[in-house]
């Protein structure tokens, strides 16, 4: 019996090896608040990154903290997308900020040339996101908020490891935060990075995830519970030593998709050719096709559906837009962000992973061909 092939699979080292850094944290009786696998980890991500970082429980509560380090005040507006997942909206909202949504451009990211309407005597920041390892337009954003005197602060959940002209995307923006959850490229279980380079950032960002407190007898700041843990901190170090390989093994999953895509109609994939040419270095984090469904003959969700027939979970990735979200529906109206809207109604993530097999890999290529030779023979 054919099993079912998911959408991603966690990026794991071998158990042995896990085994081998968790004897480590046995020995020093430090399981958190910065332990000797926390610092290692660190380290090892600085030294990637080229920036200063701090590490966090995850993503989410890493992006709550760098908006609060960067004392954003409530009621301000920040300009940022609707095509993206829950964390990033609801990260400003539960902040007392107001989003402003901007739409986006072919690449799926923040269409640079929209975001100056938008800017209001209100406007205190842009939150852009890198959308499955597409990079904004960092140079035109950056020339934007400098000129109105913004904060930038990047959702790079999708970008680890990406380098545009030899530079890590860490280096971009006021802030860059990188989710390690398990569905991503790179993971430490559950986890979150903020990268930053001006020292003034430091001692905020690492007080407010330890409760505020500075020391024993002083707490400087009203803050939260998350810090990252010895034991994900200690699969980070481990997923580290495969991060090269697992990149590579994606890139190959991405080639043969694109070979069995060739020449269907109606389906449009990310531009690989353009990272080169922009000499960007690319994570192959995801596998999104975009289905035009006059052209193909069949919609995003005949797709979807015909796949799990198949056994083989794909995601509408992102699927309804924020501004459709019943939390936020009668707030926003997600007409004013045409493109967004269109895309959202389209786009579906393949399955990727570095652990997937060739013949899981090759179901699939065949339930895609399966999939449009149905409609011409029915055509």
């Amino acid at each position: 019996m054919e099993k079912v092939i998911y959408v991603t699979k966690p990026l794991m080292p071998k158990m042995d090896r896990y085994v081998d850094e968790l004897k480590k944290i046995w020995n020093a009786g430090w399981l958190t608040n910065n332990g000797p696998e926390y610092m290692e980890f660190q380290k090892k991500l600085e030294e990637l990154f080229g920036s200063k970082i701090e590490l966090y429980v995850n993503g989410h509560m890493a992006l709550d903290i760098a908006i609060k380090a960067l004392e954003l005040p409530k009621g301000g507006e920040v300009i940022t997308t609707p095509y993206t997942f829950a964390s990033t909206t609801h990260a400003l909202v539960m902040n007392g900020l107001t989003p402003v949504f901007c739409d986006i451009k072919e690449d799926y990211t923040l269409d640079e040339e929209k975001i100056e309407p938008l800017i209001t005597d209100k406007t205190v920041a842009i939150l852009p996101v890198h959308v499955y390892g597409c990079i904004c337009n960092v140079e035109k954003i950056d020339e934007i908020a400098k000129k109105h005197c913004l904060k930038v602060i990047y959702d790079a959940a999708h970008a680890f490891a990406i380098k545009k002209n030899g530079r890590s995307v860490a280096e971009f923006g006021d802030i860059s935060m990188f989710s390690l959850h398990a569905t991503k490229v790179f993971n430490s279980i559950e986890g979150g990075i903020l990268s930053y380079h001006d020292e003034k950032y430091a001692k905020e960002l690492r007080n407010l995830r330890n409760f505020g407190i500075a020391n024993e007898e002083s707490v400087t700041s009203v803050g939260l519970n998350a810090k990252m843990n010895e034991f994900a901190a200690a699969m980070g170090i481990c997923n580290l030593e495969l991060l090269e390989e697992a990149i590579a093994v994606r890139k190959q999953i991405v080639e043969s998709y694109l070979a069995a895509l060739d020449g269907m109609k109606g389906i449009k994939t990310l531009n690989y050719q353009a990272f080169e040419e922009k000499q960007i270095e690319y994570n192959y984090a995801y596998m999104p096709v975009e289905i035009d469904e006059n052209t193909a003959g069949y919609t995003r969700d005949d797709l979807y559906r015909f796949l799990q027939t198949k056994k083989i979970v794909a995601r509408k990735y992102f699927y309804p837009l924020v501004t459709d979200y019943e939390c936020y529906k009668e707030r926003f109206d997600s007409s004013l962000t045409p493109a967004a809207r269109q895309i959202s109604r389209r786009i579906l993530t393949l399955p990727i992973a570095a652990s997937m097999t060739e013949k899981e890999v090759e179901r699939c290529c065949r339930a895609l061909q399966e999939m449009a030779g149905r409609v011409r023979h029915e055509g």
